[in-house]
């Protein structure tokens, strides 16, 4: 089950994968910006409804 195409480590340096690509990983940052911001306002209008319903508003 030994698939890997490497053979020996000795002499191997570091290996990152969008590093030759900085637009690559402002595209990544941005969605991930884009998700939390998200996360955040979609959770803050939940709550806003939930209380509105306990208070007897909605």
């Amino acid at each position: 089950m030994d698939s890997s195409p490497i053979t020996s480590w000795e002499g191997a340096g570091a290996y990152f994968t969008f590093a030759d690509t900085p637009g690559m990983l402002y595209l990544i940052l941005a969605l991930a910006v884009i998700m939390c911001f998200g996360t955040i306002v979609l959770a803050a209008k939940h709550e806003a409804e939930a209380f509105g319903k306990i208070e007897g508003k909605n």
